[in-house]
């Protein structure tokens, strides 16, 4: 009976946050926070298009150049 509860807490903060912060504050600062989970979201799925490109990328074949093939000729002779 001591400690407050999580639920606790978050009540105290949400009514200091209306309270001091007004209306307005407390409105844009859920819009910041869902901006930056959105652009976290954005981030991940651009670097799992990153991670797809590389793997493509190794997966095509490379050309050798044709100094390298004549090398690799010579050195089998």
């Amino acid at each position: 009976m001591g400690s407050f509860s999580i639920w606790h807490w978050l009540v105290v903060l949400v009514v200091v946050l209306v309270l001091f912060g007004g209306g307005g504050k407390l409105s844009r600062l859920m819009g910041d926070a869902a901006r930056g989970i959105n652009a976290f979201k954005k981030g991940l799925k651009e670097s799992d298009k990153g991670a797809e490109v590389e793997v493509e990328a190794e997966a095509t074949p490379k050309e050798i150049p044709a100094e390298a093939r004549e090398h690799d000729e010579a050195a089998k002779s």
